[in-house]
């Protein structure tokens, strides 16, 4: 995930974020490879990013980009719903709020992201930066609406990166398409059940595991094993 940041003291470049799940499993299974998320600060870069985090103070200097982009259109529209949908826009970021944290319809939602304004996206407003790097990447996070699940094991511990609400098969093919390809079923093996297993295997002998179908909606911390079957010629 790229952060475009602004009015705040934060280095820029790739760093990674101190999952606590991940730090746990790695305790617990000492794999022999880890694989962390990394997220990229980016200085002011507003268009480069997925999401932005601004000091609270420096909130105007984001919204008048996005007010003039909407004022603009504005004038040259002769589209009733847009133009409606626009006016809504610009009367919430009047309270210097960014659009992100408007409630839209989906028509008023499509309607606005064919302007590309920029606080659409997931734009965290903070007063200070916290002490910890990775407790704002985690708040960054929550504003975006993603989170992680989790392979877990001797060979690897791995966090993978995936929007809250997704299904198992999307989570599958995160890891690889041949597993959505071919999914049958997944092993779910939540976090806060690990300290009780040494293993996947162990988990599903003693019933802390589920068996999902592929209409299963991932949890925060769900470690997960697939099932999957793909035909060869």
């Amino acid at each position: 995930m790229k952060i475009a940041f602004c009015g705040l003291d934060l280095p820029e470049g790739k760093f990674k974020y101190n999952d606590p799940i991940v730090i746990a499993l790695e305790e617990k299974f000492q794999p022999k490879k880890t694989v962390p998320y990394f997220v990229e600060f980016l200085k002011g870069d507003f268009e480069k990013a997925e999401a932005i985090v601004i000091a609270k103070a420096q909130m105007l200097d984001l919204l008048i980009l996005d007010m003039e982009k909407l004022e603009s259109r504005a004038t040259r529209s002769e589209d009733a719903a847009e133009k409606s949908a626009i006016e809504k826009g610009l009367r919430h970021m009047e309270n210097e709020s960014p659009l992100c944290d408007l409630a839209l319809s989906e028509a008023e939602l499509e309607a606005l992201k064919l302007l590309a304004p920029l606080s659409l996206k997931p734009t965290l407003v903070i007063e200070s930066v916290p002490d910890d790097l990775s407790t704002l990447i985690h708040q960054i996070m929550e504003k975006a609406g993603v989170s992680f699940f989790y392979t877990a094991g001797k060979p690897e511990v791995h966090s993978w990166f995936i929007r809250k609400g997704s299904d198992i098969v999307t989570c599958a093919g995160k890891i690889h398409t041949d597993l959505a390809r071919g999914f049958i079923k997944a092993d779910i093996l939540n976090f806060r059940d690990i300290d009780k297993v040494h293993s996947m295997q162990d988990a599903k002998t003693k019933n802390l595991s589920k068996l999902v179908d592929r209409d299963y909606i991932i949890e925060e911390g769900d470690i997960i094993e697939i099932r999957f079957s793909v035909s060869k010629g």
